[in-house]
């Protein structure tokens, strides 16, 4: 894991704090249509949040068609890189990994961006793989599984590429107390990443001037053709059928979806983050969007002109793995890929901690 940046400018002086000061922890993620940034305490609940940053970037946009990231979106991403480096900075973080997903994984100028970024802001960007993403993605949620159930499947929707990961929750692994926690060891049975994504869909099928049936079908059966081909999941599968297991979503979209069916004038995230939908909830919610205008979804309080385009293609991703998976319930997760990470580097310091204290008696 990458320390606390000691580059350009003010970043140098990211690990100092006072004797006593609790110490920070972030976790960066620049996505294919996000940079977020999560900077937290160790408490004995996990973490305490004491930031949050969250801005649009859409890194992808543009990339399906080219094979590049575009200099508008870079220069958008290298805006909320360097707000977050301030904040890194300001709060006096001793240790932070920063993290890129599919958009720097895929450019052919994506390694040539990551230096541009380490130059610029003194934030080092490590590509993750797919498999890696799944599994921080389930250690984020792990707080949202419902252990009654014996199955879980956490879809994690993406700009540019979705995981799944199909989780025994009667195996071991889920109760790791936080300081000896460790993503690899989750019982997750399997995992697929697709290279479609809320902004892959939606490029690859432009909406017209009214959304219709049709059109939101195909991205539907787009998804379910790279989904059903994975066959490693497939023991898992008489506890889907049985109704003896549930979904998890996380994804900028599907919170959306949930704020549009709690009828929300503003995003809440206390109100959203862990809420139960059942299947016709969703299959609901998707329909009032298709009878909405692209103007009408700007115009929704959870959604906005930002997320206006891609709304869709994250419904009908969801509605694809459920389909395909049927389930009675989804939870809906306001939470992912930073707390997987910040519990990740937590645990490592408490790890070194013990070793410390060891030798120490020795």
């Amino acid at each position: 894991m990458d320390e606390a940046p000691s580059a350009p400018g003010a970043l140098r002086r990211a690990g100092e704090r006072s004797a006593g000061e609790a110490p920070c922890y972030a976790a960066l993620d620049l996505g294919t249509n996000n940079c977020r940034l999560l900077i937290a305490t160790p408490a004995a609940s996990g973490f305490r949040v004491v930031e949050a940053y969250s801005r649009i970037v859409r890194l992808g946009e543009g990339l399906s068609q080219t094979g590049r990231l575009s200099e508008h979106a870079m220069e958008r991403a290298l805006q909320a890189l360097k707000v977050s480096a301030e904040k890194v900075r300001r709060r006096r973080v001793v240790k932070l990994k920063a993290i890129a997903t599919q958009a720097c994984r895929s450019a052919a100028n994506g390694a040539e961006f990551i230096a541009r970024v380490a130059h610029e802001t003194g934030l080092r960007l490590q590509v993750i793989t797919p498999h890696e993403e799944a599994q921080l993605s389930v250690a984020g949620c792990l707080n949202l599984l419902d252990r009654k159930s014996e199955a879980a499947l956490v879809v994690d929707v993406g700009g540019g590429s979705t995981e799944l990961s199909w989780v025994d929750l009667k195996g071991g692994g889920l109760d790791d107390p936080p300081g000896r926690f460790a993503p690899g060891r989750l019982p997750i049975k399997a995992w697929l990443s697709i290279p479609i994504g809320v902004v892959t869909l939606a490029e690859r099928y432009p909406e017209g001037e009214q959304a219709t049936q049709a059109w939101f079908r195909a991205m539907v059966d787009t998804v379910k053709v790279e989904i059903a081909a994975f066959e490693r999941a497939d023991s898992m599968r008489p506890l889907f059928e049985a109704d003896r297991a549930h979904l998890i979503g996380t994804s900028g979209a599907i919170t959306s979806l949930a704020g549009l069916h709690l009828n929300l004038r503003r995003y809440d995230r206390s109100r959203v983050d862990g809420i139960w939908m059942s299947r016709e909830d969703c299959d609901a919610a998707a329909l009032r969007l298709l009878n909405l205008s692209p103007r009408e979804r700007a115009d929704q309080p959870c959604i906005g002109p930002d997320r206006a385009d891609l709304v869709l293609a994250g419904a009908a991703i969801l509605q694809a793995v459920q389909e395909l998976w049927p389930c009675s319930r989804v939870r809906v997760a306001d939470r992912g890929l930073r707390e997987g990470i910040l519990l990740s580097l937590m645990s490592q310091g408490a790890g070194r901690r013990r070793r410390r204290r060891r030798r120490a008696h020795a």
